[in-house]
């Protein structure tokens, strides 16, 4: 399972670290995500959601 927001799809993205010789490496910026209880309908269930969309309440907690 890839480690996005169920939400909104948000997801990992892939960059370089650069050294102050210029040298670069892979790296990742993986984001903020909690594993909540949601509401799934009538049934409340485990996701994992980024703090971007519980803030802005795309969400119903259980």
């Amino acid at each position: 399972m890839a480690r996005a927001c169920e939400i909104c799809g948000k997801s990992a993205i892939t960059g370089h670290n650069v050294s102050h010789s210029a040298r670069k490496t892979l790296r990742r910026w993986e984001p903020n995500l909690q594993r909540i209880r949601i509401l799934d309908g009538k049934t409340p269930r485990r996701a994992l959601v980024c703090t971007s969309c519980l803030k802005a309440n795309k969400v119903t907690k259980a």
